[in-house]
């Protein structure tokens, strides 16, 4: 039984149909995945294998066609569930004529953060995405890495003890790469669990416990990132190995 508490993600034999017209299209084959509390999961696989329909099931914006998951324990469409995770998109799509400080403002009335602890929690987060001095800028003048990184900041006003980062340091230049990396490792470090999907293998490979690589909906492999790497030079060479079986 106390294997159950430390798993914050357990899923088995998931699977997900697509019906269009007539025809059905399998987007995942049976996948099993368990998440330990406190880790950096890397969810890695080619575009069109699954990695963002999985994320979907799991936040329960979708639900599975077939198979068992369990977030924090509860399905994953339970509103005290949904409390407890934050998002942020591969592409974050803001209402770009909000501002930085009014787009966390916004996130923080909808997770119903207490208004006088709201100030406090937004200037805290600015200051970890290191957005403070363009927190009145609108969001269409943001940059590539400026809009993922606020895109964190609103996953995070309310404090989630999991949170799902797809595909975040993707089209960044090196520094704003680093930038989320940080975060990503002092997330870590204060016990968030963080599951991340990235075809960007040196970033899995910097941060990441674990991971399961995925292929046209079946996961191939999953393995500590640390034991797949003794054996094979990185992570990159297992991968194409492991896709090209």
């Amino acid at each position: 039984a106390l294997k159950r508490s430390i798993m914050i993600i357990e899923v088995e034999n998931l699977k997900k149909t697509f019906r269009h017209n007539f025809t059905k299209t399998e987007i995942l084959k049976g996948i099993d995945l368990e998440i330990e509390r406190g880790e950096v999961f890397g969810f890695i696989g080619p575009n069109g294998a699954g990695k963002t329909t999985t994320v979907k099931v799991l936040l329960g914006l979708t639900s599975p066609t077939s198979g068992k998951v369990k977030v924090l324990g509860q399905e994953p469409n339970n509103t005290e569930v949904k409390r407890k995770i934050g998002y942020s998109p591969e592409n974050p799509y803001f209402y770009e004529y909000l501002t930085g400080q009014e787009l966390l403002e916004f996130a923080g009335e909808i997770f119903q953060i207490p208004e006088k602890e709201l100030p406090g929690r937004i200037e805290e987060l600015l200051q970890k995405v290191e957005l403070t001095e363009h927190r009145h800028k609108s969001l269409r003048k943001y940059s590539k890495g400026m809009l993922q990184r606020i895109g964190l900041a609103q996953a995070l006003i309310h404090k989630p003890e999991l949170v799902f980062l797809d595909e975040p340091t993707s089209g960044l230049d090196p520094l704003g790469r680093q930038k989320i990396k940080e975060i990503i490792l002092e997330l870590k470090k204060e016990g968030v669990t963080v599951f991340f999907c990235s075809h960007i293998l040196a970033d899995v490979e910097a941060l990441c416990d674990r991971i399961s690589i995925i292929h046209q909906g079946k996961i191939l492999k999953t393995g500590k990132v640390s034991e797949l790497t003794q054996t094979d030079q990185n992570l990159e060479s297992i991968f194409v190995k492991t896709i090209k079986g």
